[in-house]
């Protein structure tokens, strides 16, 4: 097999302006059915949304394709990108990239669609979600899970040189021509009963391109930030390699911070638990004597409690049990966390208050619905890692059940919730039984699936080796290599 191409959604805005920084040769489809143009462009270029077309160059198109003549060393740079939409740290910035933009027309806006080699690609994402300092095993892990997510999707777009990829992801991409109108949008997947709504977000919202360049995938900013030579080996050192189970590829989900306990899959997506995506502590053990940390050597560690039951989780939340996770060493989030990142500063364990007035229109803004004033928020079903898959909010107008966990997370919070691994505190209660105050103590940051990137760092440190730290966090996965 050859190295496949991804397409990568990068900007979505009414008009979009871009630099080619070295001659591109252009092919435009003329909307008016004239064949295909071709021409060679560079410079500073301007591309509008105009009733469902593109203009550009004073000429209407269906569609745009910009490609570089040499792949390997010509790049563009698109202009005002918004970088961690609906985070706290949200910013737009120019960014550049190698390989060919495409651009089209959706939801009455243009797209720009960054088409890159998957290894290129990797070296950004490598770069964009860590920081370029981490330890080579680090990114070495890093590697192999990014690049397995990547091609665990359905590959309608991928090019792949005719070959065949067996996938392992129950929530697959659509195809925009052929299965558009076959499903709901997995960004909003949904199931409602009488006063209960469970909704979770899949990344095959996105059916004209693979993946999207935020969080909301993977973060991935071109050749904006520079790529240090241990990014670049961590990639050439695992190239072609991914995570396999069952002869299948794996959904290698990812987060910062597990919390000290492994998530399992179907308490954060559809119902469909994936064995590699299971629970178990974030730590190992092994013989001191040795000091072997090869992954045969070592044992998982023991004790987990059982998360699903309120009183463990109320336990285990309110304490510090070790794990990989815990860590205050600023020297290792700094492999983890970029800049923006390091803006937050809580992640095994974190506190946010509310008063009743902010909770309340915080509530009402976030979902739409109006409760009225809140009177209590009601842990009803958690995860393996203590995580609320469905939360009761009671209200003085309105009781309703909500989930899954990212929801949970956004409707609790102006961005999104650290995780939905809290147990809350109720303060001031007035006569009436309306609290005046809210806390909410919480445990880890993100769904806590798969690989925790901060306990990834510190096995790193402690010596670990990067397929013990695949190995640790995908249960029964194996190391294979899919191409050359």
């Amino acid at each position: 097999m050859k190295e496949p191409k991804v397409h990568v959604g990068i900007l979505f805005e009414p008009q979009i302006e871009f630099v080619l920084l070295n001659p591109y040769q252009i092919t435009g489809t003329y909307c008016d059915g004239v064949v295909p143009h071709r021409t060679v462009v560079s410079g500073k270029q301007v591309a509008t949304y105009n009733e469902g077309k593109i203009l550009w160059n004073g000429r209407l198109y269906d569609e745009l394709l910009f490609e570089p003549i040499d792949e390997a060393t010509d790049s563009f740079e698109l202009l005002d990108v918004t970088i961690g939409i609906n985070f706290h740290w949200e910013r737009k910035e120019d960014q550049r990239f190698l390989g060919a933009l495409k651009i089209i027309t959706e939801n009455n806006k243009l797209t720009a669609i960054n088409v890159i080699h998957v290894e290129d690609y990797l070296t950004s994402v490598i770069s964009s979600e860590m920081s370029a300092t981490a330890s080579l095993e680090l990114l070495k892990a890093h590697a192999v899970i990014s690049r397995s997510w990547l091609l665990a999707i359905d590959n309608s777009r991928l090019t792949i040189d005719n070959s065949q990829l067996t996938i392992d992801n129950s929530m697959q991409h659509t195809s925009a021509a052929s299965n558009s109108a076959a499903k709901p949008s997995a960004a909003n997947c949904q199931l409602s009963i009488v006063n209960c709504q469970l909704k979770w977000y899949e990344r095959d919202a996105h059916t004209r391109f693979d993946v999207c360049a935020d969080d909301h995938c993977q973060r991935y900013q071109g050749i904006t930030r520079a790529s240090t030579e241990i990014v670049k080996q961590a990639i050439a050192a695992t190239r072609g390699q991914v995570l396999m189970y069952g002869g299948k590829i794996c959904d290698a989900r990812f987060s910062k911070c597990c919390g000290g306990a492994f998530e399992e899959f179907q308490y954060c997506w559809e119902d469909a638990p994936h064995p590699y995506l299971r629970k178990q502590r974030d730590f190992r053990i092994f013989n001191p004597k040795t000091c072997d940390l090869s992954f045969g050597a070592t044992q998982p560690g023991s004790g987990l409690p059982d998360l699903t039951d309120e009183q463990e989780a109320t336990t285990w939340i309110r304490t510090s049990p070790p794990a990989f996770c815990n860590t205050t060493d600023k020297g290792i989030l700094s492999q983890v966390l970029n800049n923006y990142d390091q803006e937050t500063t809580d992640f095994y364990r974190w506190k946010v208050e509310y008063t009743q007035d902010e909770l309340s229109a915080l509530i009402l803004k976030r979902s739409g619905i109006d409760y009225g004033q809140i009177i209590d928020l009601v842990p009803i079903a958690r995860g393996t890692s203590g995580r609320l898959w469905k939360l009761k909010i009671v209200g003085t107008k309105r009781t309703l059940i909500i989930g899954k966990e990212l929801e949970i997370r956004r409707t609790l919070s102006a961005s999104h919730l650290y995780s939905s691994a809290f147990v809350v505190d109720k303060e001031d209660i007035s006569p009436e039984g309306i609290p005046g105050r809210f806390i909410l103590t919480g445990a880890g940051w993100g769904h806590g699936v798969g690989l925790c990137q901060i306990g990834a760092a510190v096995m790193g440190e402690q010596g670990y080796k990067y397929d013990a730290i695949l190995l640790h966090y995908y249960i029964g996965a194996s190391l294979d290599q899919l191409y050359d």
